[in-house]
């Protein structure tokens, strides 16, 4: 099966539904997840949705194009939508420590909360500890589905080196921050005395591989502190990492994961959609991102470097003669300028200083090749058919990449997006690549 027969990726279709309420945009790094969540929140909103985009990426460049300063972990609406079919855009970056504060004073006491968010380390643990991006953006998803404020929302899901971690991550740390953990670490201060101290060693021993860096007795006492402090919390953590993992499989959410025409990328793609059929979550299909195309496609790169060739390969005296058929009509043509306009021979000093023989055999050395040669012709038209013939190739690479892929999986729905000859950096890109969403690459290429 070709990507020709492979079936057909409605975007538009899933965005119209009203059942259709969560959409997880995956990926490897680098394919353009951001760019592809923020252009299908702008042609939802345009289509009459309510939509909310959530994204966890670092550079900012979902901001900067939808032509907002900054975004928070607070959605803000997105201006410049056409809201004439009643929906609405707004915009959010997940502020990872910011929710894990949020989820600490929505419930603890006040007391207990500022103890906690006082404490070394929560801190690091809110900061920057393995799965906590992930997770974070886990809560954030379900606090935005709880609020049930819009019909719509749309999740950049992190950059990492592995796009499993967004479905490993929160059963990781909600695995990390349950009732076993609280059990184990607040038992020294139970027991007391070296048989705490003890025990304290050997939870320790036991959690090495998830802490990584518990190194001296004051990080393991801000640790145990922590762990009292938090006690009521942590079956809480893991309570909310299984709804959310459920409302992942829910029918009302669609994942789509998105790739580039490339090995890397698409062997990723292979395994992610593996994995998600897997763990029984709701596959929409694949959008391949920057696909390229050509106006000249019945033109094979074979043909196009074998006539290349011929224009190249001249025999040498047919260059030659086309070379002195050039410089006689520069000849008379300077001849007739000298007779006709009496130019001054700038190096005799006078008047029609040098006949039409002393011109033939001594031509101005600073006299330029004229633009309409037939060897300036042809090398340009050599140079034109060798980059034809790259960019065949090229799109002939794609094809292999894509056919592999749709071999694996010939049930996967496929939309191709045709490459932009720039960046996105504004609202018109992002709805210039969600009509390219919408518009399969054959009809583009036929408009």
């Amino acid at each position: 099966m070709t990507m020709d027969t492979a079936p057909r990726l409605e975007t538009d279709t899933l965005l119209d539904d009203p059942q259709t309420r969560i959409v997880v945009c995956c990926g490897s790094g680098g394919v353009g997840k951001t760019t592809t969540a923020a252009a299908l929140g702008v042609r939802a909103a345009e289509r009459g949705r309510k939509v909310v985009v959530l994204t966890i990426d670092p550079a900012r460049r979902l901001a900067q194009s939808m032509g907002i300063g900054s975004l928070d972990n607070t959605p803000r609406r997105v201006s410049g939508i056409d809201t004439a079919a009643g929906g609405e855009l707004h915009a959010m970056m997940l502020d990872m420590k910011r929710t894990f504060d949020e989820i600490v004073e929505a419930h603890a006491e006040p007391e207990r909360a500022r103890a906690i968010l006082a404490n070394p380390f929560y801190q690091s643990l809110s900061a920057g500890f393995a799965g906590t991006q992930e997770y974070m953006a886990m809560e954030k998803l379900g606090q935005l589905r709880a609020r049930d404020e819009w019909d719509l929302i749309i999740v950049d899901t992190p950059p990492s080196r592995s796009a499993l971690d967004f479905l490993d991550a929160p059963k990781r740390l909600g695995s990390f921050l349950d009732g076993k953990l609280i059990r184990l670490l607040t038992a020294p201060a139970k027991v007391g005395g070296r048989a705490g101290l003890k025990m304290l060693n050997v939870g320790m021993s036991m959690m090495t591989g998830v802490l990584g860096k518990l190194l001296g007795g004051q990080l393991m006492r801000d640790v145990q502190t922590f762990a009292t402090a938090m006690d009521t919390m942590f079956g809480g953590f893991r309570t909310r990492a299984d709804d959310t993992y459920r409302l992942l499989q829910a029918p009302g959410t669609a994942f789509l994961v998105v790739a580039a025409p490339e090995r890397d990328a698409l062997r990723e793609a292979a395994y992610f959609v593996e994995r998600l059929s897997a763990d029984r979550m709701p596959l929409a299909g694949l959008v391949l991102n920057r696909v390229h195309g050509s106006g000249a496609a019945q033109l094979s790169a074979e043909r196009a470097l074998a006539a290349a060739e011929m224009l190249t390969d001249r025999p040498a005296e047919e260059a030659e003669e086309a070379h002195e058929t050039a410089a006689d009509t520069r000849t008379a043509d300077a001849v007739e300028n000298l007779g006709e306009h009496r130019i001054v021979d700038r190096f005799a000093g006078k008047v029609e200083g040098r006949n039409a023989t002393a011109l033939e055999s001594d031509p101005d050395p600073a006299a330029a090749p004229d633009d309409d040669s037939p060897t300036s012709a042809e090398q340009l038209a050599a140079g034109l058919l060798r980059l034809h013939a790259e960019r065949m190739q090229v799109l002939a690479r794609e094809q292999r990449t894509r056919d592999r892929f749709t071999a694996l999986h010939p049930e996967v729905p496929v939309a191709e997006v045709a490459a932009l000859p720039g960046d996105v950096h504004d609202l018109a890109g992002l709805r210039a690549i969600g009509e390219r969403l919408a518009v399969q690459l054959e009809e583009q290429r036929a408009g």
